[in-house]
């Protein structure tokens, strides 16, 4: 017997990719249904070779599912995720709104996948676990097997984050701005604060009081949450102008001596990284080479000398698949090779 899932927000970007990830790894689903709000009622999704209708997220019955991977924003987690959670359902949520609550396990599998098995067995547990960030979540990727072997004092990240982390109105941004360029047609920024074609702009989410950003301030939390609560961590998180795939410049300060070289092996050998680390022209990978892949990338390793026992790297990862579907999907399917959630009769 398989599992029962069904996917809210299937028809944002990264419903969709939750649903191709789904397929792609041959999830042992029985029946997946795509649900979205009322005004996408009917909307046709591809799941695998089968094309999916939407169904109304009010109408929905939750109660004969096993899982709900969702990504319909906060506001609707907030309202929904929990009647689902009541319904016996298991709650994926890729938003922001659960992560920061101390009841709710915040999950990379390739880090912190153990923190499931007492989760499970908390009677009063409310059946949420949510995603990070998708920028946390290739970052502690890279910094888990780092973190065990050398222990981490401090990290220093710069973010090079893609428009699709801001949604399908955001890529439509560039887009039409890159195009209006060319033809002295150039719109105004609506999604973003300032022309994102051919720039950068260091502002993601809203400015807090000390002048970091939401986004700055989420890297710091949920990397503490996630990994350790005494590694120090300062970001500095800039939207970028492309389409898909983030980057981010990683300095860290560890509390023993590293070797480089060592370093590179231990990555190599990590789950769900891959190193391209060749000191010649092309010897890295970029955004657009890592568009539609899984793995968190880890390119131009080397001996940061201005620190006792420093490394830096760049680490790059589709911020769709592993920052959010992917994620998603590896959470649930956790719970189930761990023997944590059994099928449905």
């Amino acid at each position: 017997m398989g599992y029962k899932v069904a996917v809210v927000g299937a028809t944002g970007n990264v419903g969709r990719v939750m649903l191709e990830i789904l397929a792609e790894r041959g999830f042992p689903a029985d029946e997946v249904h795509a649900i979205a709000s009322r005004r996408s009622l009917g909307v046709e999704v591809s799941y695998g070779d089968e094309i999916l209708k939407c169904q109304d997220l009010e109408q929905f019955d939750f109660s004969k599912v096993d899982f709900v991977l969702m990504s319909a924003g906060s506001s609707v987690s907030r309202e929904w995720a929990p009647r689902i959670g009541k319904a016996g359902a298991i709650v994926i949520d890729n938003s922001s709104c659960w992560r920061y609550e101390a009841d709710i396990p915040l999950i990379v599998p390739e880090v912190n996948a153990h923190v499931l098995e007492d989760w499970i067995k908390d009677p009063n547990r409310r059946n949420i676990i949510a995603n990070p960030n998708c920028s946390t979540a290739q970052l502690v990727v890279v910094l888990k097997p780092l973190h065990e072997k050398w222990g981490i004092k401090r990290v220093v990240v710069s973010t090079y984050q893609s428009v699709s982390g801001a949604g399908k109105a955001a890529m439509d941004e560039l887009w039409n701005q890159t195009k209006g360029i060319y033809v002295t047609d150039m719109p105004e920024p609506k999604h973003f604060t300032k022309q994102i074609a051919f720039n950068v702009i260091p502002h993601i989410d809203v400015f807090m009081e000390d002048g970091y950003t939401k986004e700055e301030w989420k890297l710091n939390a949920e990397t503490k949450k996630i990994l350790d609560p005494n590694i120090k961590v300062t970001a500095t998180a800039v939207r970028v102008p492309v389409f898909i795939g983030h980057g981010e410049a990683v300095n860290i300060e560890f509390e023993k001596e590293v070797d480089e070289n060592e370093a590179r092996d231990l990555l190599r050998e990590s789950p769900g990284i891959l190193v391209v680390d060749k000191r010649e022209d092309g010897g890295y990978v970029t955004p657009v080479e890592c568009a539609g892949e899984d793995p968190v990338y880890v390119s131009r390793i080397r001996t940061d000398a201005t620190v006792d026992n420093g490394l830096a790297l760049w680490v790059v990862a589709d911020n769709l698949r592993k920052g959010a579907a992917l994620n998603t999907v590896q959470i649930a399917e956790a719970l189930i090779n761990r023997g944590l959630v059994q099928p449905r009769a």
